[in-house]
């Protein structure tokens, strides 16, 4: 079953254009909550340009039974306002952790880590965040290789920068990028690990990515959902989001009892 986990950055980004309390991400992650999805992400940066410490430790007084999903930089240091990773994990205790491979100055996230270049400093990332009892996710490449070496460490599951398969659905002309989400995707359930997926997909394309590969455990979604939200509101737009993965279900089942 494939269960999405809302990103409530974009309501940060709003708040902080205008300064102020408004929107409060915390006060829309209910709504969604309320709506029915299953978890909140949030990607907290440095330059605290849209999700900040105190939404972030905010959060678990308002996501219940949901798990949360802290997405970020390992690498970047503690600075004023922004304590790093490791310890708004101890602060918070996510049930899972994504490990982002983005720069300062990045607009968004828009590539994974280059497993063949990153492994080792990867390594000493997941031995310290291991220490805490929480899933741990890598961003990866559509296309990548290499996932057998991610279990080998200790990573849970992979999320898949699925970015460039948005825009190539977008244009028309997606089953290249498909293809390499699919191939990433199976090689990491054949090492034993989870597969999330997650950027620009919206209700547009995510049916066509869950058709191809319906074993995704997680999609996070944030950007487009709350664009959609804006034109057709929180609660009918999650509720939306949930009907294409019921579908899905409804699929695999009944394939699985013609067996």
């Amino acid at each position: 079953m494939t269960v999405l986990s809302v990103n409530v950055n974009k309501a940060a980004v709003l708040r902080n254009s205008r300064g102020g309390r408004h929107p409060d991400p915390l006060a829309l992650a209910r709504i969604a909550l309320a709506a029915g999805c299953h978890g909140i992400t949030v990607h907290p940066r440095p330059d605290q340009r849209h999700i900040r410490l105190d939404d972030v430790l905010g959060l678990p007084a308002v996501s219940g039974d949901a798990e949360i999903n802290i997405e970020g930089n390992p690498f970047a240091p503690a600075r004023e306002g922004y304590p790093g990773m490791l310890e708004l994990v101890r602060r918070v205790a996510p049930a899972q952790v994504t490990l982002v491979p983005d720069g300062d100055g990045q607009l968004t996230s828009d590539h994974g880590f280059d497993l063949n270049s990153d492994l080792s400093d990867l390594k000493r990332q997941v031995r310290a965040f291991k220490q805490f009892p929480l899933r741990l996710s890598i961003f990866v490449d559509a296309g990548s290789s290499g996932m057998s070496q991610l279990a080998e460490m200790g990573v849970d599951r992979i999320e898949i920068y699925t970015g460039p398969f948005a825009d190539a659905f977008a244009r028309g002309d997606y089953h290249r990028e498909l293809g390499a989400c699919r191939r990433t995707a199976l090689e990491a359930r054949d090492a034993g690990l989870g597969v999330n997926a997650g950027h620009d997909l919206s209700q547009d394309n995510l049916d066509c990515l869950l058709q191809e590969l319906p074993f995704i455990d997680e999609v996070s979604i944030g950007h487009a959902l709350f664009c959609e939200a804006l034109l057709e509101g929180l609660d009918t737009t999650v509720k939306r989001y949930l009907r294409i993965l019921d579908r899905q279900r409804s699929a695999q089942q009944t394939a699985a009892s013609s067996r």
